[in-house]
């Protein structure tokens, strides 16, 4: 199988990927990807594609997680499909809402920009919740493709029923007036019952110790309220509720203007996305759950010395990534190959400027997967990367 741009670094081996389906979602040996009006799935870690789907909005599609029952749940802008079938068929799910009623995407002023409503920035959106696969995301909108409501979404049942764990309120900047992302005239969008507002989420992400949720937001300090939450969660599976929390409001200049929540042995990382005003209180941070809301008790692993909202952790490699437009470097890739005992940063700049995000879990051959992002947000490519040895 030929690559393109095949390199390596002290730390790890990287390469786009072939020409071909752009490959949106990896797990395992499987692989999602999509192009010339078509979804596709792989079994062999995208060498070939045998499973394809006629879906003329392919190139829509801002969303995918390939579950382990092997259903793929994808969506366009503001609509979600599931197929049980490995891409023989696959049909649109209708989002349940807060009340049980169908949640219904609003009428966009611009037809072409209806918003982001499933869009997401990690990789990794499901979880094993006691022993069953919950698929839980927010939406990170309200940049491009119009203005849309901030939810968080979950699914028990393999995301052939999706419903609303938490609706965030109207945010009133970011009104649906036919912009990219949003505006101050327009459509009001959100839970009008909920005081809490931000621009989108950055990250949701499961502690099996606690049995419990965390949920971090974006992105701003405004007017007369601030953008950056973090939430933590509680589900009660008997009644299928919900109990949320705010458990922190900062500015957007702290490390709680964060992503990239993991959770490893019971203690939870992440890293700053702190911009703003200087001082920047930046890096990638370890605390007991328990302290989150106590800087003294946190350790700061490490200092990339620019924001970033993307980091995964898996068999003790640590990896994130430079905002590009705020980096000295074109495309930033911040390693730690001991769990944080040890760090390293590195530019491909043979790729541009370019924000690496949605970094999946490796699959069977090594690899993680991440998109790499013109600018900030506007899809590019997609980058593998595989560890070497610590």
């Amino acid at each position: 199988m030929q690559h393109e741009k095949m390199g390596e670094t002290d730390h790890f081996w990287y390469r786009l990927q072939p020409e071909g389906p752009y490959i949106d979602s990896q797990r395992e040996n499987m692989a999602f990807g999509y192009g010339d009006g078509q979804v596709m799935l792989s079994e062999d870690n995208g060498q070939s594609w045998p499973h394809r789907l006629e879906f003329p909005d392919a190139e829509d599609i801002t969303f995918s997680c390939i579950l382990k029952n092997g259903n793929v749940v994808f969506a366009t802008s503001a609509r979600l499909y599931v197929s049980t079938d490995m891409l023989k068929t696959c049909e649109q799910v209708i989002v349940k809402d807060l009340d049980g009623s169908d949640y219904i995407p609003h009428t966009p002023k611009n037809p072409d920009l209806p918003g982001w409503y499933f869009h997401t920035l990690p990789g990794v959106n499901s979880f094993d919740v006691h022993g069953t696969e919950m698929l839980i995301w927010g939406n990170y909108c309200n940049v491009l493709g119009g203005a849309a409501p901030v939810n968080i979404y979950y699914s028990i049942d393999g995301g052939e029923t999706v419903k609303i764990a938490y609706a965030f309120g109207q945010n009133p900047l970011m009104r649906d007036d036919g912009s990219p992302g949003g505006g101050r005239e327009g459509t009001l969008l959100g839970n009008p019952d909920n005081p809490v507002r931000c621009r989108h989420v950055h990250t949701v992400a499961y502690n099996q110790s606690e049995d419990a949720f965390y949920a971090c937001t974006g992105d701003g300090d405004r007017e007369d309220f601030m953008e950056c939450h973090w939430l933590r969660g509680t589900y009660d599976w008997d009644a299928d509720r919900w109990d949320w929390e705010v458990i922190i409001t900062d500015h957007l200049n702290s490390r709680y203007k964060a992503g990239g929540i993991n959770f490893v042995d019971g203690q939870l990382y992440w890293i700053s996305d702190s911009n703003g005003p200087e001082p920047y209180d930046r890096g990638v941070f370890r605390c007991a759950p328990e302290d989150i809301g106590n800087p003294e008790a946190h350790t700061l692993l490490f200092n990339p010395g620019v924001e970033s909202g993307n980091m995964i952790i898996q068999d003790g490699v640590i990896l994130a990534s430079h905002c590009a437009p705020a980096s000295p470097l074109n495309t930033g890739i911040i390693v730690s190959t001991d769990l944080g005992e040890t760090w390293a940063q590195y530019d491909l700049a043979e790729f541009g400027q370019r924000s690496p995000t949605r970094f999946h879990e490796k699959n069977s051959d090594g690899w993680f997967r991440m998109d790499l992002r013109k600018g900030w947000i506007e899809r590019g490519e997609v980058l593998f990367l595989r560890p070497k040895d610590a």
